[in-house]
């Protein structure tokens, strides 16, 4: 009776200790300090989280509220059509971080320049880069959406105001990581230290702990591409997905939400590929708010992520809106692809 009494006793100290768990303690324990770079990052993450969770709460009654769903009728700095959800989640962002007093400065797909909160800028050393829907076209669909995010600390004083500072690699990222809006809401980001996925609990309120120091498999017969742009790659692309349809055991996984089609292949392996085109060989991913973020985590959890030409994190942008091509997932599988590129066919 008492070792089954120690056993319950157990398995309720480690609930508890997991429901306790919360992001912004997790990052401290991460980080091993509460000194004031600790105390800021877990403050900006608690932060994203408070973002995605007002996200949610919209999604989740996308279908009962007017002015949620469909297009606004406008065009963004990329040219695309403007969904209504892309206009909320790039303000709620703005609205989370302009309380913030850290953030001096977001920038985000959805508007051609940064974006200042002067009051915090005496202060607020960090800069916030972010998609704020990724895979709107989900939208109207009830399916899988998310939000991608990186943070980096601003460098020299900015005085004309373009940001120039924001124009370095993928390695300057203090911390990245993404919020997947699905069956539940999950959390997963890196600050350097390995990656670690939370769930939002929706009776407390926060996210809690799910599952810590995420590593990919170095293979799985999972790739995820939309292949509707077959006839637009270089044929080294091309040729790769002849070699998958005639190898037996690759199944094909394409949502339409990179989020969830990355987060799929964190934890299951596989590859991600969005190759440019023949027309538009630069891609269509943006990289400070897209593939950057998301090569961070994915080279945390073991795995690779490279333009086919170099990794994604070496990446010098010219521009803040510039574009990459993608290959991402799992070291073997990127390295077979690569083995098409480098050959040719």
């Amino acid at each position: 009776m008492t070792q089954i009494s120690e056993s319950l006793d157990l398995s309720t100290d480690k609930a508890l200790d997991r429901d306790c768990t919360t992001l912004s303690r997790h990052v401290l324990q991460q980080l091993q300090s509460f000194g004031p770079n600790a105390q800021d990052l877990s403050a900006l993450m608690n932060r994203i989280a408070l973002a995605g969770k007002l996200v949610a709460r919209r999604l989740s009654r996308a279908g009962l509220m007017e002015g949620v769903l469909g297009f606004t009728g406008e065009v963004n700095v990329q040219g695309e059509s403007v969904k209504k959800m892309d206009v909320y989640a790039n303000e709620v962002f703005i609205s989370v971080f302009k309380q913030s007093g850290l953030v001096c400065r977001l920038a985000s797909e959805e508007m051609e320049k940064p974006y200042y909160i002067p009051e915090n800028c005496p202060i607020g050393r960090y800069t916030l880069l972010y998609d704020p829907i990724d895979g709107s076209s989900n939208t109207d669909n009830n399916l899988s959406l998310g939000s991608i995010f990186a943070i980096r600390q601003q460098e020299g004083e900015d005085a004309d105001g373009e940001a120039k500072d924001l124009l370095t690699n993928g390695r300057k990222q203090l911390a990245a990581g993404y919020i997947l809006y699905g069956p539940s809401t999950m959390l997963v980001y890196s600050i350097g230290t390995g990656v670690h996925s939370f769930i939002l609990d929706p009776s407390l309120g926060e996210f809690i702990l799910c599952q810590e120091n995420i590593k990919m498999p170095d293979h799985a017969a999972t790739y995820s591409v939309n292949d509707g742009n077959f006839w637009q790659w270089d044929e080294s692309f091309r040729e790769y997905i002849r070699y998958v349809h005639r190898t037996e055991g690759y199944s094909s996984r394409y949502s339409g939400a990179m989020v969830s089609d990355i987060h799929r292949i964190l934890l299951q392996g596989g590859v991600f590929l969005y190759p440019g085109t023949l027309q538009k060989p630069e891609g269509k991913l943006r990289l400070l708010y897209e593939t950057a973020p998301l090569a961070f985590l994915i080279e945390q959890a073991g795995g690779v992520a490279t333009t086919g030409t170099m990794d994604i994190l070496d990446v010098i942008p010219t521009k803040l809106h510039q574009r990459t091509p993608l290959i991402i997932g799992s070291k073997e599988n990127v390295a077979k692809v690569m083995s098409f590129i480098k050959t040719g066919n």
